[in-house]
């Protein structure tokens, strides 16, 4: 387990969340700007999601800060804003964002840790937001038990995780399974194999709200969307970047695609109360 963690730590430490979506340098804060513009371009649901306004004078902890995007709007809008990342590079690339914007670190706290371990006392914060990051900590079910003892009572949890049926991990399962004679494996082990950081888990709605239920959370609402990713409308991340993945992204049938609805999107989109 902790030799998969340091795996997951080191795969992001290189290739922070989001960095791709920015100009090739990334030290001005235009660049920031960029990467910033082009998150909410290809997830303009977010900001409804999380609702950054609502946090104004409340304890929020975000879970994995990645690129700061995110957690710059839970500061702009008055949050009591702390974040948390596994690697040193995102906090670096956050605090860089947060200087650019004009902030000063007397208004907002970041630092590197574990979401599995938790540094927290019980029941500090008002709202842990989340997103995309709890599926790849190798033990999911354990960093969402320390998401309730943050929690204050009342308090809200936000999150996304991957999901399973879904499109990307019928993709991915096509690509590394059928075409490689691995037709045994299934679209989740596609996913936990070739999904960005090693070990990245899916779920479906009805094992998260087992999960959830495990710890203790209520009034937990549930939904899956189609995304980008579904659509192969991101950036081709640097494995793929050959003539034939240009092709792939050019001729992919996304149309089509539409037509399965949100049933089947890779995004598992998570509220639930203490």
């Amino acid at each position: 387990m902790s030799s998969l963690k340091e795996d997951v730590k080191d795969h992001w430490q290189k290739d922070v969340c989001g960095v791709r979506y920015g100009e090739k340098e990334r030290d001005t804060i235009v660049d920031l700007e960029a990467m910033a513009d082009e998150r909410y371009r290809l997830e303009p649901y977010i900001p409804d999601f999380a609702d950054f306004k609502s946090a104004k004078d409340k304890e929020v902890l975000e879970i994995g800060v990645g690129g700061g995007v995110d957690f710059s709007f839970w500061v702009k809008y008055g949050a009591r804003a702390t974040g948390i990342d596994l690697t040193e590079a995102s906090i670096q690339l956050t605090k860089q964002r947060l200087d650019g914007l004009g902030y000063s670190e007397d208004d907002y706290h970041l630092a590197q840790a574990d979401a599995e371990n938790l540094q927290f006392e019980d029941e500090s914060f008002d709202i842990v937001y989340s997103y995309g990051v709890l599926h790849h900590t190798p033990d999911t079910h354990k960093a969402f038990g320390e998401v309730y003892r943050v929690l204050k009572k009342g308090g809200l949890l936000k999150a996304m995780v991957y999901h399973v049926p879904s499109v990307t991990g019928w993709i991915l399962w096509l690509r590394y399974c059928f075409f490689t004679g691995r037709w045994f494996k299934t679209p989740r082990q596609a996913i936990y194999e070739h999904l960005e950081s090693p070990g990245t888990k899916a779920y479906t709605t009805g094992e998260m709200r087992t999960i959830l239920e495990k710890h203790g959370f209520r009034d937990i609402d549930l939904y899956t969307k189609i995304v980008f990713g579904d659509l192969l409308l991101n950036k081709p991340s640097r494995k793929y970047q050959s003539f034939l993945y240009s092709v792939i992204w050019k001729l992919y049938p996304r149309r089509l695609v539409k037509m399965f609805g949100d049933k089947y999107g890779v995004f598992l989109f998570i509220k639930a109360k203490k």
